[in-house]
């Protein structure tokens, strides 16, 4: 299985993009600390599919939950 957020060194200086664009997985983030929708996130970026999405999502979740543990 590929993962969905991705760094490479040659694209936006290497930080975490969705895999085949050019959006920062952080960008995401900023949307919704800023009270704003998925889906106003997905309608300025429409190279991000809502799957994708909310699949990085999930894998934060469960990175800062197994943290936590």
């Amino acid at each position: 299985m590929e993962s969905i957020i991705v760094k490479d060194p040659n694209v936006l200086g290497g930080i975490p993009i969705f895999r085949h664009t050019r959006v920062p997985f952080q960008s995401l983030i900023d949307y919704l600390e800023e009270g704003q929708t998925l889906d106003d996130f997905l309608s300025d970026f429409p190279t991000v599919d809502r799957e994708v999405a909310i699949s990085a999502l999930e894998q934060a979740k469960s990175i800062l939950v197994a943290q936590l543990q």
